[in-house]
């Protein structure tokens, strides 16, 4: 079974179909589907597993980006992801829900090539790339 295929597999489940309507789409066996589903707790009458899996995101019970079970451990912040990639990741697709301050972006003027550039979050930014950095620091004569 490719990445796709589960992935879409996942899709399908969520929208409300049952095991054989998934496979008759994918050209994968009931068993198939049905054994992938297990796996990921998408078990159940379909309906009921698209609200639950909502309900899961939001009490943090599974990763928000690949609806992993989490593992919670008894003191500090609940999580909301299973690992670092998983969170870069689904922030990366939901650039909107970032909470940018206007006060937080500053321009500047390049000290090497005088390219105007605007950076978030960081007041001290000489440079508007690393190779800008690099040229002016060490093949200047």
């Amino acid at each position: 079974m490719t990445e796709e295929q589960k992935k879409k597999i996942k899709e399908l489940r969520l929208e409300g179909l049952g095991y054989k309507a998934i496979a008759n789409i994918l050209g994968l066996s009931r068993d198939a589907v049905r054994g992938f589903c297990k796996r990921y707790e998408l078990t159940g009458n379909a309906t009921v597993v698209a609200l639950n899996m909502q309900v899961k995101k939001q009490k943090n019970v599974v990763c928000l980006h690949c609806e992993k079970p989490l593992k919670h451990k008894a003191k500090g912040r609940t999580r909301k992801f299973c690992s670092d990639p998983c969170r870069r990741k689904w922030w990366v697709e939901h650039q909107e829900m970032r909470n940018k301050n206007e006060k937080a972006i500053y321009k500047y003027t390049c000290s090497y090539c005088g390219k105007e550039f605007s950076v978030y979050g960081n007041k001290n930014r000489k440079y508007c790339s690393h190779s800008c950095y690099i040229k002016h620091r060490f093949w200047e004569e």
